[in-house]
């Protein structure tokens, strides 16, 4: 049994500047050949017809002639003889012939051998009776014409030669192709600088694609410019870099806010490990204050964990968005509030329908309730939810927000100096922001009169 032969080996492929050329040149050369068969077939077609016309009215001529004038063979004797007023068109002879279909001399022009139809009109009674056909006389075409005289006088023959037609065609070949030639040589070299104006772009970009996914580097610069498809992509190119670097930059800080926000429970929940092996001979008291520790800092790492992955999890997509009436979810999250906080929650909202991922503004609306139940722990009246439009208010009646604090309070980790005595990651109020800037939003937040805050966000079209 034999292996499989040896493979052959592959064309390189054309690229794409010299496929466009090509191209080029061969649909303007097709064209041109179109055109140019059809221009030789109508100028032939002319040439023809009016040679074929100019020997017919020469023929007729003649024959007209004969009928109405008694004429013998020796009238068309000498080169001022009656031919010359009756042979009018181009390229167009005659020679006179005896009774006995001999060339008559002094008339002879061409040695064109009789023939028996020759003899038959030299010696023919009838006048101006005609005869036409193509002979052959050393290698070239003939057209002749053979008119009676009458009256047993003999006979005269126009003769048209063909030859000069067909040397004007074929010249009219040779130019045609010339031209097919030349237009497919322009038309190949204007497709050359035309596609190298289209693919020097598609060049660029590719080259900086090429360069991200051997680097990684997003900084890359990128072709733009122009109207066309190819500008059009440079654009939506470089726009993907612009999401890309931003996506990158927003994982590092997390990835280093969250380092750094995980470095303090961390570090005491080692320090309280540490001690655990002497646990024993600890006071009670020290004993339960030990494992409340624990416990505290184990929450405190549980839900700064799940916060974590609730911040990450806004940015990838929840599925479709689905119409939702938004005042349903705001009540379902205020339900859920009440029972964590046990606090009394108000919800005025309309009928509002919106377009979003329900399990998003869900968590949106629940952890600005959070925070609101954090801030006002005493519980001086009840926290409010307004709902108007696609914009949800909630309205506490805590400390308020310090000044310098509301440019700030979406930020990952950011805690005021007033929250950081307080339970919390900070990353609450940023997943708020994260979720209304995904549904083409934003989040706000501002001092309410009478004292508290009012947090909440808009929804986009």
């Amino acid at each position: 049994m034999t292996g499989p032969g040896p493979r052959r080996p592959r064309l390189p492929r054309l690229g794409l500047r010299t496929t466009l050329s090509l191209a080029f040149a061969a649909i303007a050369a097709l064209v041109a050949v179109l055109i140019g068969a059809l221009g030789y077939h109508a100028a032939a077609r002319l040439i023809t017809d009016d040679e074929t016309a100019d020997f017919g009215a020469a023929v007729d001529s003649v024959a007209r002639q004969a009928s109405q004038e008694t004429l013998f063979p020796g009238d068309f004797a000498g080169p001022s003889g009656l031919s010359d007023d009756l042979l009018r068109p181009i390229r167009v002879t005659s020679q006179a012939l005896a009774p006995d279909a001999r060339l008559l001399p002094g008339t002879a022009r061409l040695d064109l051998p009789s023939t028996p139809t020759d003899l038959e009109l030299a010696r023919a009674d009838e006048p101006g009776r005609t005869v036409t056909g193509l002979r052959r006389l050393h290698g070239d075409t003939l057209r002749v014409g053979v008119v009676s005289l009458g009256g047993h006088r003999g006979a005269v023959q126009i003769i048209q030669q063909v030859g000069p037609t067909e040397q004007l065609l074929a010249a009219l070949r040779v130019r045609t192709s010339a031209l097919v030639a030349v237009v497919a040589l322009i038309a190949g070299g204007a497709g050359w600088l035309l596609a190298g104006r289209i693919t020097s772009r598609l060049v660029r970009l590719t080259e900086a694609a090429e360069l991200v996914a051997a680097s990684g580097r997003l900084d890359v610069p990128v072709p733009a410019a122009g109207s066309d498809e190819v500008g059009r992509l440079g654009r939506a190119f470089d726009r993907m870099l612009v999401r890309l670097a931003t996506a990158k930059e927003n994982q590092r800080r997390l990835v280093q806010d969250a380092g750094h926000e995980l470095r303090t429970p961390l570090t005491s929940l080692r320090t309280n490990l540490a001690v655990l092996p002497a646990l024993d001979r600890l006071p009670p008291a020290e004993q339960a204050a030990l494992m409340a520790d624990l416990a505290d800092e184990a929450r405190e790492l549980t839900q700064l964990v799940e916060e974590l992955v609730a911040l990450a999890a806004e940015r990838r997509s929840d599925g479709p968005p689905t119409e939702v009436v938004l005042a349903e979810v705001v009540r379902g999250a205020a339900a859920q509030a009440r029972r964590r906080s046990d606090r009394e929650i108000l919800v005025d909202a309309d009928d509002t329908v919106v377009t979003a991922h329900p399990d998003a503004l869900a968590r949106a609306v629940g952890n600005l309730l959070d925070n609101a139940a954090k801030f006002d722990p005493a519980g001086a009246g009840p926290i409010e939810v307004v709902v108007r439009g696609p914009r949800v208010e909630v309205r506490d009646r805590g400390p308020g927000i310090d000044e310098a604090d509301l440019d700030r309070v979406f930020d990952r980790f950011y805690r005021a100096t007033a929250a950081r005595s307080l339970p919390g990651s900070g990353l609450g109020l940023a997943i708020v922001h994260e979720v209304a800037r995904s549904h083409g939003g934003t989040a706000f937040a501002a001092n309410r009169e009478g004292g508290g805050a009012v947090i909440g966000f808009t929804l986009g079209g």
